[in-house]
């Protein structure tokens, strides 16, 4: 068939990787020991992040799209969360439901305007509505503008697990994070994700066969916006408050970052450079130096260094090496 013909190169290049089964296998054991030997909170964080560049790793690594908006995704379903165990008083799995659902709500609003456009007109349409739901974070009273949410419980998941207990918390991180990443490998690697690898590839041959590019385009922003919302409630629950911090443009600005320092394209590469950024962030607010500097200096030398991001450049040279 013309299609399996002309979808065949992408399909052999999203196969799993060898060292990408390694990593992910690397990445559960480590969540397992980690606790004995690092703060959990941090490792708490970390999956939040990692998951949050995941999600971005989704449209862009994925779909080829490049969002500067994803913070409202991620502070988003914060706030909703935020608001749903202080003033609803609801289960901490309802509350970050809601969250995700108020993601998924405003990803679909955004994404039905942005993807009629493509490159940077792309990108700007998202900044500029990312910008509007900042404003309106900061004006909406359920909010408490610059206040933010916070003073909230944990509350009790299911009704049985007390989530104040911060082994109990980090359990269910754990579950949620690898359930989260495991299913966005199963998207990347469905006849869905193929065919959207594909669009990224070449999209008008994939109209010259019949696909609405729009609506896969749309499919994929939503999907990203949803795991983004998942990781800005679980972030919400373990900080216990919500901020403007988190619908600001900054923190669009880390996303990128992280996930082109991990590398695109890869499952593992957004969860390193979330790692990477992370650690230099918790290291850095210790002793006074600049974080910001610290960050940028670490982008230009992983960019001389690391052409496509950490993982990417170590698959490259692994495919290489292999070939000789």
């Amino acid at each position: 068939m013309i299609e399996a013909e002309e979808f065949e190169t992408v399909a052999e290049t999203t196969r799993p990787h060898r060292l990408q089964r390694i990593l992910v296998l690397a990445l559960i054991a480590a969540l397992m020991l980690l606790p004995l030997w690092v703060y959990p909170v941090l490792l708490m964080k970390l999956m939040c992040f990692a998951l949050f560049a995941s999600a971005f790793n989704l449209l862009l690594g994925y779909g080829g799209l490049l969002s500067f908006g994803h913070a409202a995704f991620f502070g988003g379903s914060a706030y909703v969360t935020a608001h749903a165990l202080k003033v609803w008083e609801v289960n901490p799995e309802f509350a970050i439901l809601a969250g995700v659902v108020a993601a998924l709500v405003l990803g679909l609003i955004m994404g039905l305007l942005a993807v009629r456009r493509q490159g940077i007109y792309f990108a700007m349409v998202t900044l500029a509505l990312a910008q509007m739901f900042y404003f309106f974070c900061l004006q909406a009273p359920f909010t408490h503008g610059e206040d933010g949410i916070q003073g909230f419980s944990r509350g009790r998941l299911f009704g049985l697990i007390d989530l104040s207990d911060t082994t109990a918390l980090y359990s269910v991180f754990t579950i949620v994070f690898v359930a989260s990443i495991f299913a966005i490998w199963r998207i990347v690697h469905s006849p869905y994700g193929m065919i959207l690898q594909a669009i990224r590839e070449n999209e008008q041959r994939a109209i010259s066969l019949g696909y609405s590019v729009q609506r896969y385009k749309l499919g994929a922003f939503v999907l990203s916006a949803g795991f983004a919302g998942l990781a800005g409630g679980l972030k919400a629950i373990l900080f216990q408050f919500a901020t403007l911090t988190d619908v600001n443009w900054h923190m669009s600005g880390e996303v990128i970052l992280m996930t082109l320092l991990g590398g695109i394209g890869s499952i593992a590469g957004p969860i390193v450079g979330a790692g990477l950024v992370v650690t230099l962030q918790n290291y850095f607010a210790t002793t006074g130096f600049p974080v910001t500097t610290a960050l940028g200096a670490t982008f230009i030398v992983c960019v001389l260094l690391f052409r496509r991001g950490i993982v990417g450049e170590f698959r490259h040279r692994l495919a290489v090496r292999s070939k000789q």
